[in-house]
Parts: structure tokens; C-alpha cells; sequence
């Protein structure tokens, strides 16, 4: 089959952030989590990742106010949210619809909420350092608790209900209790000297557990005031919570219903760790963790710990917005989120029929997923953001990376689809921005730097030992200024650089310089070689692209019409068409021997970084600045055939229509032709229909329908334009301006009908006057067309 040239790409899936920090909540049955993303509340759907539903989405014309924290009923049913504005809503989960909405009260934002165990009080915790509570089935503000100093970081009501006691730790460290029926301070527990990130209840219902930022777990008895125990877990904890009493980990073999406290915590290093209270012994470190340490100390790295009974897991949320969940028997990994992933740097396809993705974010780690179901994996192995990805085109399953961290990595994806590293270079004095592969063998690489350095790599023979030491074979100082990309030629035989300094350097395989391309007004992004033909495709921060003869270093073509950086390029058609995306979040497709731009698609809001196509150019997938993914299939082929139906449809209809004309079958002939839009068709037969009477007229219109009628109004507008037409648009006024008054037919501007049905004689003009007094549009008539009638007489 002869190579098609590409017309259209369509959207056919958009995968966005559903996650960008702040709280977080499985539903009961585990099916649901409850993620705040921005102004909203996204309900998604563990098992197919897609959004259910979205609370609080306002309308275009409506300020979004900013959800602070929110807090889901134990029975599922009910959201509460508290805004920026100082209100609070009351939502249905399962609907998505406001129910209820009320002033917070306080002098400040609401930081923390908190339902009782029956659901029928929910607790705000202000930043003035207050707790109010709210009957929510009078909306009423029950109580005022006070005592706290600053802004509450932790707030719960005790789940035995006949206790009546809500608790509270605010910035002065201190954990305070309140009776919930009448507002009177209990206890005060002082122990922690920084901020309290957790408190939990035990099932006897006579002891609490306690964990903050001051690095140390602290187990108290209901009601004294003195610790019982202090544990030291030399980590800042962000996340704590009890495992249930049948609880298997790991390593860890435990007596059935063993007295003990048994409490998982997380935060700063990056692993969940598991503590008997009582005993005060560490249990279970886990050696598996997918979460990077804090870079600093005190810092965070691990957010939120989510247990989950019914699926027995428990979810891991981290600081960059990943949510890992671990089956709690193995602890193996079961599933991986990717809530929000910042800037997409780049993507490239990987695996034999291109089943998988590897997309670099503004993020140390690189997202690897299945292209299918979009389960995503974290590697890990970078110590700094991932900047470019490359793969093999002999060998799909290998590909390389670059890092700010100064270093590259090849990896290999294996047989159970796992990524493994398998070699580590680390040459480079800067930022390593681009990498780009051998085409026609799996022998070597190359990478440019911040250090204005090219460099050559050889891939090791051994692919079965990991992170093994690579080296250069060559190493050229190859620009004076920023090195912004690297291309390899489809035969491995030349080398293209493009740099901030404007210019495109063509290189052989040893790094010997053969030529330099000038021409770009600014730096340059990216740069391919033709897979056909003898010249070099770039593109510059001046919005062009332009095309090279290698030959001669002349510039043969360029190709304007983005507004702004074009930031990737690539060849399709076999080198007859270029697909390029730029700063402005256009992806465009041109045509180089027309040099006409095929098609433009608006899918991002900001920059466009990343752009790939799979062997076959069947698909696309785009990525930018707006943290999105965006898949782009190519349907010109279906396209192309819709149309061809639809031209062979026509000409059925309209040798239909000539066989109905012949034959004087007038009345099936004017619907056929007002079905084919067809307004001089229908004026031919109207006047046809004429020449027997107007009488003949009035009897055709009674066959058709009211549609039909209204498109047949709609064309005796376009005729009463013309001096030659407005006799048949008139009579069909006539005819039908009746029915209009009494409503039978349906006209989307009754306006521009009146305007467009205005006859050529003063007499036409005040019957039509007459006919719509039944309308009371006698004042819109007069005051509006009479200029015209007056012109007219």
C-alpha cells in the first residue's frame, strides 16, 4: 500500500492531575479515593484510574474558592469542605451536589474537620486557635472550644461515643481534650515539644498514640495527662496509624490476638516503619520502599499513611504526589498513582509493539506505564531531574536518560516488564539536557551538556549485570554556549548539535566537524535528520523550523506558523511530512512539499516539551508544562472513507432526485432536496410547482413535515435577497407565516425571519404587519422595518 500522507490526529485520551496535595481518603469498600486537586475534589476510581466524579467544580462565570481541607462521613454519604472564603459546604458523595452551605465563624481559614462517629456533628478547627461544632442536621453551631494557641494540625472526636470527648494539638504542641456536650476542657497532655502530625485511638478505648515532628511516638492513657510511653524513632513522622489486631507483615510472626499496640509510621525517610508500643521495640522496617528520603533533614518525604480494610493495603501518599499501595501480608507492591506530575520533560515509547511509555517529569524518579491500562511504576536511580529519554530502534526494550545529576543510564526492560539499570556514565561536569541512540545498531549513544560537551558512549556487551560503569569513546567541546539537543543520522554515520548560540554543528561519527548550519535568529531546540532524504530538520526559539540540504549547509525551506519556541520536531511519511510542538501548545503537522500546515490541535495550556510517535506514526502521545498526556491517534484513512461515503450517498441522492424530477413526482422530490440542503433545487421545484398555481403550492407544503417546513423558511430567506427569487420566497411566506403564529413551527430567531421575509412592495409589507399583530410584534415591525418599507416605496 502506497504511504498516506497523514491529515488528522484526533484526541482520544487525556490523562490529567487528579492530585496535588493536601487530603486525602479511601472510601469504605476501598473502591474510591477522595484526592483534592486544586479547587476540587476528585473521586477516582482505584481500579481503572479514571475520574468519577468532581465536587465542587464552579461555573465559568463563577470564582473558584480555594478547598482548604475537607473530611468525608464515616457512613460515606457526605463531604464537608472548608474554603478559602470562610465558608463551609455540605455535599452528597454520591451525587456531587451542594446541600448545605454556612460561615465557618472563624477569625481565619479552617485548617482541620473532623466527624463525630455518629456523623451528626462535624468539628472545624480554625487558625485562631478555636474548634467549633456543628449539629448538621439543625446547621447549627453547638459549641465553641477554646484553649489551643494557633493553627490546629490535628483534630478527632474519641470513637466511643459514651465518652463524649473531641481532641486537639495546635502550634503549641500541646494535645487538649474537650467534653463534645458541653464544651468544657478535659485533660491536657504535654509531651511533644514540635508539631503533633497524628493521634490514634486504640480499640480498648483507653489509650492514644501520638506522633510528631520532635521524632519520637508517645503512648498515653485516656485520662492522665503523663505519658506512658516515649519512643524515639529518630525520623520526623508526618503519618501514623494502628494496625487492626490480625494484622500479617512480612518477617514478622505474631501470636493471634497478642496483647500489644501495634503502630505503622512514615515521613521523613521514606519507609514505613512498625512499632509495638508497649514493648517499645521496632518490628518491621520496610526494604522495599519506592519513596525517595527528604533531600534535607526535617523534611518530608511521605504525607499521608492510608489503611484500607476491606483490601486489606495500606496506601503510601508522598510529598511529590504519588500514592503507593502495598498489600499488607507481602508488602509488595500492588499499585502506583501518579497524582500530579508536574512538568513532562519528555516521553518516548518502549517494548516490541510499543506497549509501554517512559516519561521523564520535573522529577528525579521516571515514570514507566502501560500504555493499555496507564498502571504506572516508579524507577528509581537518578539523584536529580530527569531531563531527556532515548530508546534503541533495533532493540525497543533499552532505552537512556539524562539527569541533572550530571550522570547518564541505559536500562532494560525485561521479560516480566521490569526496568532494570544496566549501566551508569558519569563523565559529564553538567546538567546532561539530551541523549539520542545508535539507529541501526545497539552499540552506543550520545549526550550533550550545560558543559558545552558532546560525548560519544559505548553500550557494555554484558546486559545481565546492573548499574555497571560506562565510558566515553569520544568527547568533543562541541559549542561555547548551551547544548540543547543531539540527533544521530538513520545510517550512525553523522552526529547534529544544536546550542543557544544559533547554530546547528554536523559531526561524523568520530567528532570530527564537518559543517555548521546558520540561519536561526535564536537558539536552537531540536534538530532530526530526514530518514530518506540528505538533509536536517530544525527547529529554534524564533518560532521556525527549518529544512537543510547536508550537501551544501544551505537552508532549502522554512516553515512559520507557530507563534512561538518550537520545541520538538520529528519526521513522518517517510520524511514527507513533519509533526513539530512548540511553547505556545500547539502540536502542527506539515506537508514539506507544499509547505502547508495539515492540521493544528490546541490540546495544552502551556508549553509543549514532549512529543512522541510510535513505528508505525499510528499514534501520538504529547506532553507539557500543564502536567498532561495527552494520546493522539491518526484517522485520516477513517476519515478519508467517511468521506467517500458520503460523496457516494450524494450521488445516489441526487440521481434520485433527478429521476423524481423527471418523472413530476414534485412533492417527493422537494423533500429529497430539502434533506440534501439543497436551496436552488428546492427554489427550481417551488417554481415548478408554480406554473400549475398557487393553489398547487399551498397543497405540496401540507406533505411535508414541520422540519422540513423550517428549512424550507430558512432558504426562502437566502431568496427573498434577490429581486428575481422573492416572488416564490414570498409566496412561501405567505404560506406559512400562519403556522408560525400559532407556533407549529419552531424558528431559533424569529427576528431574523421577520427581517428576511420583508417583501419588496408596501403592500406585502402591511399584510405581513397584519398577520404577526397575533404576535404583539407590531412595535419590533414598525419601529425596524419600516426604514426599509419606506426605502422600498
Amino acid at each position: 500500500m502506497a504511504n498516506i500522507l497523514k491529515e488528522i490526529y484526533e484526541k482520544t485520551a487525556e490523562y490529567t492531575a487528579f492530585y496535588t496535595g493536601g487530603d486525602i481518603q479511601w472510601t469504605t469498600d476501598g473502591a474510591h479515593l477522595l484526592c483534592q486537586c486544586d479547587d476540587v475534589i476528585k473521586i477516582i476510581d482505584v481500579n481503572t484510574l479514571s475520574t468519577v466524579l468532581s465536587i465542587g467544580e464552579s461555573d465559568e462565570n463563577t470564582e473558584s474558592d480555594q478547598i482548604y481541607t475537607f473530611q468525608m462521613s464515616h457512613d460515606n454519604e457526605s463531604i464537608v469542605t472548608a474554603h478559602k472564603s470562610g465558608l463551609m459546604k455540605l455535599w452528597d458523595r454520591n451525587t456531587g451536589k451542594q446541600q448545605k452551605i454556612w460561615r465557618s465563624g472563624h477569625k481565619g481559614p479552617v485548617a482541620r474537620l473532623a466527624f463525630d462517629s455518629t456523623d451528626v456533628s462535624i468539628a472545624s478547627g480554625g487558625s485562631d486557635g478555636n474548634i467549633r461544632l456543628w449539629n448538621l442536621t439543625h446547621h447549627t453551631c453547638t459549641s465553641s472550644l477554646r484553649g489551643a494557641l494557633g493553627v490546629f494540625t490535628v483534630l478527632k472526636y474519641h470513637p466511643d461515643t459514651t465518652k463524649q470527648l473531641i481532641f486537639g494539638a495546635a502550634d503549641d504542641t500541646k494535645i487538649r481534650s474537650w467534653n463534645s456536650t458541653n464544651g468544657k476542657e478535659s485533660v491536657i497532655y504535654s509531651g511533644h515539644f514540635s508539631k503533633v502530625t497524628s493521634l490514634l485511638f486504640t480499640s480498648d478505648g483507653e489509650h492514644m498514640v501520638s506522633s510528631g515532628r520532635d521524632r519520637v511516638l508517645i503512648l498515653w492513657k485516656l485520662n492522665e495527662s503523663k505519658a506512658l510511653k516515649v519512643i524515639p524513632v529518630y525520623e520526623s513522622i508526618e503519618a501514623a496509624l494502628i494496625l487492626p489486631q490480625t494484622f500479617k507483615i512480612p518477617n514478622f510472626t505474631k501470636k493471634f490476638e497478642t496483647e500489644g499496640i501495634y503502630v505503622a509510621c512514615a515521613g521523613e525517610k521514606g519507609v514505613i516503619k512498625v512499632w509495638n508500643m508497649q514493648m517499645s521495640r521496632l518490628m518491621y522496617e520496610q526494604s522495599n520502599s519506592l519513596v525517595s528520603p527528604a533531600t534535607e533533614e526535617g523534611g518530608l518525604a511521605i504525607q499521608h499513611l492510608l489503611f484500607n480494610q476491606a483490601r486489606n493495603v495500606l496506601s503510601v501518599v508522598t510529598v511529590d504526589h504519588n500514592i503507593i499501595i502495598h498489600d499488607l501480608e507481602t508488602f509488595g507492591c500492588v499499585k502506583q498513582l501518579i497524582g500530579f506530575t508536574d512538568e513532562i520533560l519528555d516521553i518516548i515509547f518502549i517494548g516490541k509493539e510499543d506497549t509501554h511509555i517512559v516519561v521523564a517529569t520535573n522529577s528525579r524518579d521516571i515514570k514507566y506505564y502501560e500504555l493499555q491500562t496507564m498502571n504506572c511504576q516508579i524507577i528509581k536511580g537518578h539523584t536529580d531531574i530527569v531531563l531527556s529519554l532515548a530508546s534503541f530502534p533495533t532493540k525497543p526494550q533499552m532505552f537512556v536518560s539524562s539527569s541533572k545529576d550530571n550522570s547518564v543510564r541505559i536500562w532494560l526492560q525485561d521479560a516480566n516488564n521490569d526496568i532494570k539499570c544496566i549501566g551508569i556514565g558519569i563523565r559529564h561536569t553538567a546538567s546532561v539536557g539530551s541523549v539520542f541512540t545508535s539507529q541501526t545498531s545497539c552499540d552506543f549513544f550520545t549526550s550533550v551538556s550545560q558543559d558545552n560537551c558532546l560525548k560519544v558512549w559505548q553500550v557494555p556487551k554484558d546486559i545481565k549485570t546492573f548499574d555497571q560503569k560506562i565510558k566515553s569513546s569520544h568527547t568533543e567541546l562541541a559549542h561555547q554556549m548551551d547544548i540543547n539537543c543531539v540527533a544521530v543520522s538513520p545510517n550512525d554515520k553523522m552526529i547534529a548539535t544544536g546550542s543557544q548560540d544559533k547554530t546547528v554543528k554536523l559531526w561524523t561519527e568520530d567528532l570530527t566537524l564537518l559543517g555548521i548550519l546558520k540561519g536561526h535568529r535564536r537558539g536552537v531546540w531540536c534538530s532530526r535528520f530526514s530518514p530518506v532524504d540528505q538533509v536536517v530538520l530544525t527547529s529554534s526559539a524564533d518560532s521556525s523550523i527549518k529544512l537543510w540540504s547536508i550537501a551544501d549547509l544551505s537552508c532549502l525551506k522554512t516553515f512559520e506558523g507557530h507563534e512561538s519556541s518550537v520545541l520538538k520536531i520529528e519526521f513522518l511519511s517517510k520524511g514527507q511530512q513533519i509533526i513539530s510542538s512548540g511553547a505556545d501548545g500547539l502540536l502542527k503537522l506539515w506537508t514539506i512539499k507544499s509547505s502547508e500546515c495539515k492540521m493544528s490541535l490546541d490540546n495544552h495550556d502551556g508549553k509543549v516539551w514532549s512529543l512522541a510517535v510510535t513505528k508505525d506514526e499510528c499514534l501520538l502521545i504529547t506532553g507539557g508544562s500543564d502536567s498532561k498526556l495527552v494520546t493522539l491517534k491518526d484517522v485520516t484513512i477513517e476519515r478519508r472513507e467517511e468521506k467517500n461515503k458520503e460523496r457516494e450517498l450524494q450521488i445516489l441522492q441526487e440521481q434520485e432526485l433527478m429521476n423524481l424530477l423527471h418523472d413530476k413526482k414534485m412533492v417527493k422530490a422537494l423533500k429529497l432536496a430539502l434533506r440534501m440542503e439543497r436551496p436552488l433545487h428546492v427554489l427550481k421545484i417551488v417554481n415548478e410547482i408554480l406554473r400549475n398555481g398557487n393553489d398547487k403550492l399551498f397543497e405540496t407544503l401540507k406533505e411535508i413535515n414541520n422540519t422540513q417546513k423550517e428549512t424550507l423558511i430558512r432558504f426562502a430567506t437566502e431568496w427573498n435577497t434577490n429581486n428575481k427569487n422573492c416572488h416564490a420566497a414570498q409566496l412561501v411566506f405567505n404560506i406559512l407565516t400562519p403556522e408560525i403564529i400559532s407556533g407549529n413551527l419552531n424558528l431559533p430567531n424569529l427576528d431574523s425571519f421577520i427581517e428576511g421575509a420583508l417583501p419588496y412592495s408596501e403592500r406585502h409589507y402591511e399584510r405581513l404587519t397584519n398577520l404577526l399583530q397575533d404576535l404583539n410584534l407590531i412595535t419590533y415591525t414598525v419601529n425596524c422595518m419600516q426604514p426599509h418599507a419606506i426605502k422600498n416605496t
